[in-house]
């Protein structure tokens, strides 16, 4: 059996890791430089649209994150202890913690209130999964606006924020936490057989459902219902066709909330991206409204989720309806890298290259251009480094020209990515 790659240190005995453990990776280069463009892009819109940032702590106490909450099952969570014994765990999602947020600072207001965060998630998933384990998410909450509008207000954010990075081909699928909840309803089953119904649905495995449903006895439309849930995808036509195939109020009542969000995103003009899934469920139990996906080319998984929740919040100590988003930042990139889609692309630093004599003119330089928002690097000639090495090492960073002081009076412009040079005076920069 292979030992993993580590090196060992004589002296101590102690291991120096030369690998992140699986699930979690190293971002740098153009590629960290890119992820921190993709934050900023989607932070800017966020904030056009009101949203006030928030952090909370990387690490919260388990409770706030509970199975009872409705969030990720304890296995999936990273769980360790302080030196006091509480049980601590590394947050597997940041919606709870803001919930927590608002019904401590918040508990009095009643008007609507925006917070956009961006942040790393922690799940632990098993190894096969093949996903990562840390996650870092661009987000919002809408919190004390249970309206139709609100809902469009938050799905014309997540597709604006994607758009903006540069994604045109998109697709929202939108559904209903409590037209589940109401056929499950109508059907009669209990609350341990819904969660066994929910997992069979979430998983797709329809013959599991179709046994459930003949154990329940369940016949007619609630059975065509049930067994074509799957198929229930599309257009406002499908909303139609399930309106006629049940009765419970709480399943007309999601329906009927869907048709009013699309007539909403119609006065955006943004409804061409919208589809209706109301086979959707989330892993989130604490969802009781809308629930969306973003989808786009090159990534197998959604690009954003989001949904409303209602009892969260209550569970704090705040009675307040919320809507949420949460779009995943690394998914973004992937999808922006496989569509080869460099909408995001910055100039490349210049580098100013001087020798110490110069070093006053070189200063000068750089506080010029920095004033002027060019990225300036400074570097000190070597006396043991040939122009040509600072060169290679201009290309291999990605810097397509280097400013070179020749003396005091006149700089050199080497413009590396079509090979030319020039000579500037440095007072004619300087003025």
């Amino acid at each position: 059996m292979s030992r993993p790659d580590y090196k060992f240190s004589d002296r101590m005995g102690c291991i120096d890791l030369l690998h992140t453990p699986e699930g979690v990776r190293d971002i740098y280069g153009e590629e960290c430089a890119r992820k921190v463009r993709v934050q900023e892009t989607m932070h800017h819109v966020l904030k056009l649209y009101g949203f006030h940032d928030i952090q909370t702590p990387m690490f919260e106490f388990f409770d706030i994150f509970s199975e009872k909450r409705g969030t990720v099952a304890a296995k999936k969570m990273y769980r360790f202890f302080d030196r006091e014994g509480n049980m601590l765990a590394l947050r597997p999602d940041i919606t709870p913690s803001i919930a927590r947020c608002v019904a401590k600072y918040y508990k009095d207001e009643e008007l609507p209130i925006r917070f956009c965060y961006s942040g790393n998630t922690f799940i632990n998933n098993t190894s096969y999964q093949g996903k990562m384990k840390e996650i870092t998410q661009m987000g919002a909450e809408l919190i004390n606006d249970d309206t139709s509008d609100a809902d469009a207000e938050m799905i014309a954010l997540t597709i604006e924020c994607i758009i903006a990075c540069g994604i045109k081909e998109l697709q929202i699928e939108v559904g209903h936490a409590d037209f589940f909840n109401g056929i499950a309803e109508e059907g009669n089953f209990t609350d341990t057989e819904k969660e066994e119904l929910r997992r069979l649905i979430i998983q797709k495995n329809m013959f599991g459902v179709e046994q459930m449903i003949a154990d329940k006895g369940i016949e007619g439309n609630l059975k065509e219902l049930f067994l074509k849930l799957p198929e229930m995808f599309g257009n406002l036509e499908n909303l139609s066709y399930a309106r006629t195939l049940t009765n419970n109020e709480k399943a007309l009542h999601a329906i009927g909330r869907l048709e009013k969000l699309y007539a909403i995103l119609k006065t955006y003009e943004l409804n061409s991206y919208v589809t209706f899934d109301l086979g959707m469920l989330s892993e989130y139990n604490y969802y009781t409204g809308i629930i969306y996906k973003a989808y786009t080319y090159g990534t197998g998984e959604p690009i954003a989720k989001g949904g409303r929740y209602g009892t969260l919040i209550e569970q704090f100590g705040k009675k307040a309806p919320a809507i949420g988003l949460a779009i995943e930042v690394d998914q973004v990139m992937a999808a922006l890298s496989r569509q080869k889609i460099n909408a995001l692309q910055e100039p490349a630093d210049t580098i100013i290259l001087y020798k110490s004599d110069y070093r006053r003119v070189a200063i000068d330089l750089a506080k010029h251009f920095r004033e002027n928002k060019t990225k300036i690097q400074m570097i000190r000639k070597s006396s043991r480094r040939s122009l040509q090495e600072y060169k290679d090492f201009a290309l291999r960073s990605g810097i397509q020209q280097i400013m070179y002081l020749e003396d005091e009076m006149n700089a050199v412009i080497f413009d590396l990515e079509h090979g030319t040079e020039k000579v500037i005076k440095v007072e004619h920069i300087l003025n």
